[in-house]
């Protein structure tokens, strides 16, 4: 039996299968099984020259993927919003390789990449689905760009990107693994786990774990145990923009609102857009930099004041070590001190340490050795 059979025997056993507690144990070792024939798969795939992906080069102090099928608009939107150049067109396929273009927001340089339209199947390399996918992995924001009539494709867009190890608005599991030399495996829990040790163990083995402590913070199901085990998947935010809201006529709003709810997306927290007419797009640049938690550092440079024009960009919880990490050379070898006045400071040119941490428009002076 091939390999890809083998993926589709498992997933139709897993699928016939009821779940319940008596069933637990065997559907996790189903599930652990799967997840390495894919990664199997996936390897295979790429040495054999089908899983190679786009070469993008990442700029700017942030990158946003713009996800969704074909011809929804993300190339007018992308052209919109930024400096990109990429055809439009009104039929199916028009963008047939990936287009980065820079938004200019607040001081920082946002590279946005407007993907081909992905299709089911995109995950098993369909329509170079693969191609697609990893470039969606390396981004910093997933921008989910829907149609007003079609909002139900974004179940099954959310689905190609989980089959390909992408996990959307969620923090990693609490879940370690440390290889140790003999006495089998061991579970150490936080909390009440409503898994049993059994199917934890089965799992652990099936990924090849005979001798090993398993630590777990968090209430797990199956899934969630097996992608922190794996420990390969990105966890990424994600928003909503639904486009062509030009075309709709004001009966029609309260059918998207409840397409909406229907795929469990609060109408309040989408972003309605016309990027044809470019309505609406200052609210999605707002959100896109609130995603990103971005925050802009004003540089109190010596002899030349403070530099409000051209803000050094970082990302919330940063510290003034980070600050001279990025802006490197002697100010990061030869930091003495910093000084820092705004919210993150008790006073007006407080001085602080690499530790300090840092907040939106705050005015930081670094102190170097001569």
């Amino acid at each position: 039996m091939g390999l890809q059979a083998e993926i589709e025997e498992l997933e139709e056993e897993i699928a016939s299968t009821p779940y319940n507690k008596s069933t637990e144990e065997h559907i996790g070792r189903l599930k652990a099984k799967l997840a390495e024939k894919k990664e199997e798969f996936e390897k295979r795939q790429s040495s054999s020259g089908g899983g190679e992906g786009y070469a993008v080069e990442k700029t700017g102090d942030a990158t946003v993927a713009l996800v969704g099928f074909p011809s929804v608009g993300k190339s007018t939107l992308i052209n919109a919003l930024t400096n990109a150049d990429s055809d439009v067109g009104s039929y199916d396929f028009t963008t047939l390789d990936v287009n980065p273009g820079m938004l200019q927001y607040n001081g920082a340089n946002i590279q946005l990449l407007d993907v081909p339209g992905l299709i089911e199947g995109a995950a098993g390399g369909r329509g170079d689905g693969k191609a697609v996918l990893s470039v969606v992995r390396t981004a910093d924001l997933v921008l989910f760009v829907l149609s007003a009539f079609e909002i139900q494709q974004y179940e099954r867009l959310r689905e190609e990107l989980y089959k390909n190890k992408v996990r959307l608005d969620v923090d990693p599991p609490r879940v370690n693994v440390r290889r140790k030399h003999k006495d089998g495996i061991s579970v150490n829990a936080s909390v009440d786990l409503e898994l049993d040790e059994l199917t934890i163990k089965s799992v652990l083995r099936e990924h090849d774990f005979v001798n090993a402590d398993v630590t777990i913070g968090e209430q797990v199901d199956i899934d969630r145990l097996i992608d922190g085990v794996m420990d390969n998947r990105e966890y990424l935010p994600s928003i909503v923009a639904v486009n062509k809201t030009d075309l709709i006529d004001p009966s029609y709003v309260d059918t998207v609102k409840s397409d909406l709810r229907e795929v469990d997306i609060d109408p309040d927290d989408a972003i309605f857009i016309s990027a044809e007419k470019e309505r609406g797009l200052d609210s999605l640049t707002d959100r896109i930099w609130d995603e990103l938690g971005l925050i802009r550092i004003y540089m109190d440079k010596p002899g030349r004041g403070i530099d409000y024009d051209e803000p050094l960009i970082l990302t919330e919880g940063d510290t003034v070590g980070d600050a001279c990490e990025k802006i490197g050379g002697r100010f990061d070898d030869r930091f003495r001190f910093a000084r820092v006045s705004g919210e993150s400071a008790a006073h007006d040119d407080q001085q602080v340490g690499r530790d300090h941490e840092l907040a939106d428009e705050d005015v930081l002076r670094l102190i170097i050795d001569r």
